[in-house]
């Protein structure tokens, strides 16, 4: 079985994903980023490298797609292939860091890629407002994050908007964080192993 963990950054996928897979013995898996060649490139010059970086990344997830279809082990994965093409690659289109002609060659990439795997059997969105993303950003002290502007937060939360509700094919459980203090609080985190379980084992009607 394949669950997915879908947010913008600071909604708290990284932890709820390890704390899932210790309540429930699924192995975790975590998307890596410090190994992409094009990203010192990347920052020097986004519109110049952007479909290099979205290509090496695309390749990536992909082949954590076939590993994770080919396992037999129930796999949580923190942030998935679909988020990369549909929030951030398209993000990346939409602030003209890529040109038509390398954008349509990209999707026509994660197409041909669709038809060899199939969707996650649960994607679990963490959907989170603007300032509840800040306030995490700002608790968990990353120095690179601390000066992401509001803007993009809110551009990249309205992709996964229109991505969960527009786009995305598969079976989806959305779970509104602002409310919640899920690492903390053991009442917050059961409401969202009850959700869980009434979808992927229908224990509740």
């Amino acid at each position: 079985m394949h669950i997915a963990i879908a947010g913008n950054m600071g909604s708290g996928k990284t932890t709820l994903t390890t704390m899932l897979s210790e309540h429930y013995g699924w192995t975790p898996r975590f998307e890596a980023v410090d190994n992409n060649p094009y990203l010192d490139d990347y920052y020097k010059d986004i519109a110049r490298w952007s479909f290099n970086l979205e290509v090496f990344f695309l390749k990536q997830r992909f082949r954590d797609l076939l590993e994770i279809a080919n396992s037999s082990e129930t796999i949580i994965q923190d942030r998935s292939i679909f988020e990369g093409v549909y929030v951030f690659t398209a993000n990346n289109k939409a602030m003209g860091n890529l040109s038509d002609r390398d954008f349509e060659t990209y999707m026509g990439l994660f197409e041909s890629m669709m038809a060899a795997v199939k969707h996650p059997d649960l994607m679990i969105y963490l959907r989170a407002s603007v300032p509840h993303l800040v306030q995490n950003i700002q608790k968990r002290g990353r120095e690179y994050e601390q000066a992401i502007p509001l803007d993009y937060l809110k551009n990249l939360n309205e992709r996964y908007e229109d991505f969960i509700f527009n786009k995305y094919k598969g079976r989806i459980l959305v779970v509104d964080v602002d409310p919640l203090d899920f690492q903390h609080n053991p009442k917050d985190f059961a409401s969202i192993i009850d959700k869980i379980d009434a979808q992927i084992f229908g224990l509740f009607p």
